[in-house]
């Protein structure tokens, strides 16, 4: 397979998981090695997520700009943007002081990737059946320690295969928040942080990308805008008619598989 179709391959992956419980990082990752397509220090990987970025944006561009224009008179809107700010610091600082370790170590282990999607799926299965009781409904009223100690669960995501989004949301579940309200929080918490990871990975490895990686990125960002979009305006009700289980068995089943292909290849 040419690398421009992978590449778009690769973008429609990213932008189809980037937003559910499943792991984006971790189905590139497992993709790209099986497709035999590496990039200097998997800089690809991160750069797409910039067309994710841009969809998330497009289709909430109504909210942030309400949020925007209300800022300095609403002070529901001010508490809302800084509980967003204060659960996206501890990913910041975690993932600066561990960039070089988790590109060049846990970016390499397929197997790693594989374990932790079966492991993240069954943890995913037991929080969708326990009976929680949600104290939180609303996204824009989640209390500040709630949001700080959702940025902490979004941390455990540096690992490759957990999924950003399936940790801020299993976190928000077990701090009482609705499914729902716990998914979209996620989605504005991805705002920053996948900015934050684009720039500074592009600021670390600039140097190393040659006009035709440019090219594939470039290809890799429209795939994963449009698939992006779709996902956005599609999985908050299917989360609130399915919940978490069909994005749990679906790790599980790429893991297993992942896991099995791996050992075939040996």
């Amino acid at each position: 397979m040419p690398d421009w179709l992978i590449a778009i391959v690769l973008g429609l992956i990213e932008g189809l998981t980037e937003f559910i419980p499943v792991s984006s990082t971790g189905h590139l990752l497992l993709a790209g090695h099986f497709l035999g397509f590496h990039s200097p220090g998997n800089t690809f990987q991160v750069l797409i997520q910039l067309g994710a970025i841009l969809a998330i944006t497009s289709v909430y561009f109504g909210r942030l700009w309400g949020l925007l224009t209300t800022l300095p008179t609403d002070p529901g809107s001010r508490r809302f943007v800084l509980g967003v700010l204060l659960a996206f610091l501890p990913a910041v600082l975690v993932g600066v002081l561990a960039h070089d370790y988790i590109k060049t170590v846990l970016y390499e282990s397929p197997t790693l990737v594989c374990v932790t999607l079966i492991v993240g799926g069954v943890i995913l299965l037991g929080l969708d059946r326990m009976k929680l009781e949600p104290r939180y409904t609303d996204v824009s009223q989640y209390p500040l320690k709630t949001a700080f100690l959702i940025g902490l669960f979004q941390c455990i995501a540096l690992v490759p295969g957990v999924s950003r989004s399936g940790a801020t949301i299993a976190g928000a579940l077990l701090l009482k928040c609705d499914k729902r309200s716990a998914a979209e929080f996620s989605f504005f918490l991805a705002m920053p942080t996948m900015a934050g990871a684009f720039a500074y990975d592009l600021y670390k490895n600039i140097d190393k990308l040659s006009t035709n990686d440019l090219g594939l990125i470039a290809l890799g960002f429209v795939a994963a805008l449009v698939s992006g979009v779709f996902v956005v305006r599609t999985v908050l009700d299917f989360i609130t008619r399915h919940g978490f289980a069909p994005f749990a068995w679906w790790r599980i089943v790429v893991g297993v598989g992942g896991l099995i292909a791996l050992n075939l290849t040996r």
